[in-house]
């Protein structure tokens, strides 16, 4: 059988394969879809199929193996916007490119069992087949290649602009005392607006050493201890509530909350996970966070109402430097997320040995859900 027609006439067990296998690679949270992990593979093997119909003259194969193809016209291929798709849903390259090494090995692994010999038409095939992956492969890795380089430079700009804004106030506060009067004592609101703007610059500031510390290590260092984690979610809670103070928080436990965790880290979970509830839900709704205690475990759980967030943007919501939208509301603009706050709080989660996870309803709202065991690991 001509391997083109194999693959139309069993496209479906090799999409089944093809999905079986990204179920492995997908991001930590495990939700994404069939139809998202899946994505453009259809199309693409469609593509390969007519690839390999398509007659070359031995000057064209040449150039084609040598990555010299004449660029193709019209739309942009499926292999281009998989490899965009890929990216925002949290994929790593190397993880994109095992995509298709498994790709080929399932399609010629199904598909030579059922030749009785090879010839040279099977061997054209063979050869017109690998030469289709690899164009597929290098479409896919040129877009995901742009779309890192533009998520990276997009999150220099913010990040530029967001510490542009504390420093200006710094600068400005400076000034104002520089023209104080000699003996000027009424000082305290400028040294808390120069304290805020620091606590935003080093929150910043550990956030990017944090990132950077699980890049070059893959660990996040923890050190934990016995106690009542309560007592941290309560601290966490009266913070936000400070910072947001036109928000209304609730606080619920239940259970033996003593467990072996790092209070500082944790509390760095805590605090991101309810500044975010309070920015991007809706004031017609609290912000509730629960924590209850069972014979193994702590589950924490922080809750808003809002918009509901895409299935597509919880499948990336804890991958860093990726850019998440969400619609408008009647509280404010659409919020955008290129920050590193959720990857590193789960990565703080799992050091502990725990998960984190979200979920985001209509009816529910949004819930992120910490599950800590009773020993860190």
């Amino acid at each position: 059988m001509k391997l083109s027609t194999f693959i139309r006439s069993n496209i479906e067990t090799i999409l089944v394969e093809w999905e079986s296998f990204a179920r492995t690679l997908q991001p930590k949270d495990g939700q994404m879809s069939p139809l998202a992990l899946r994505d453009h593979a259809k199309l693409i093997l469609l593509a390969i199929a007519d690839g390999i119909d398509v007659k070359e003259t031995p000057d064209e194969q040449y150039d084609k193996s040598r990555g010299e193809a004449p660029e193709a016209a019209g739309p942009e291929s499926a292999a281009a916007t998989h490899g965009t798709l890929r990216h925002t849903s949290g994929f790593t390259l190397i993880q994109l490119t095992a995509e298709y090494r498994a790709l080929r090995a399932t399609v010629l692994r199904l598909w030579l069992p059922k030749l009785s010999a090879v010839n040279e038409e099977i061997a054209g095939d063979m050869m017109r087949f690998n030469e289709a992956i690899d164009q597929a492969l290098a479409e896919s890795v040129l877009t995901y290649s742009n779309k890192s380089a533009k998520t990276r430079d997009t999150f220099l700009a913010i990040l530029g602009h967001d510490l542009r804004t504390p420093l200006a106030t710094m600068s400005m506060a400076a000034a104002y005392l520089a023209r104080l009067p000699p003996g000027e004592l009424k000082i305290d609101q400028t040294a808390a607006r120069i304290q805020r703007s620091v606590d935003t610059m080093s929150s910043m500031v550990n956030d990017l050493l944090d990132y950077a510390r699980t890049q070059l290590d893959g660990e996040m260092p923890v050190a934990p201890v016995v106690a009542d984690i309560g007592a941290t979610c309560r601290t966490a809670l009266d913070d936000a509530q400070a910072a947001h103070p036109n928000r209304q928080f609730r606080w619920s436990g239940s259970g033996d909350l003593t467990i072996s965790f790092d209070q500082h880290r944790m509390q760095q979970v805590l605090s991101n996970l309810l500044n975010n509830a309070a920015r991007y839900g809706t004031n017609d709704g609290p912000v509730t966070m629960d924590a209850s205690g069972t014979a193994g475990q702590v589950v924490i759980a922080v809750n808003n109402r809002g918009n509901v967030i895409p299935a597509e943007s919880l499948a990336a919501i804890f991958a860093p430097m990726v850019r998440l939208s969400v619609e408008a509301s009647a509280d404010g603009p659409p919020s955008r997320s290129i920050g590193l706050g959720l990857y590193i709080a789960q990565d703080i989660v799992e050091a502990h040995g725990g998960t984190l996870g979200v979920a985001s309803s209509a009816a529910d709202g949004t819930t992120f859900t910490i599950r800590l065991p009773r020993t860190a690991a």
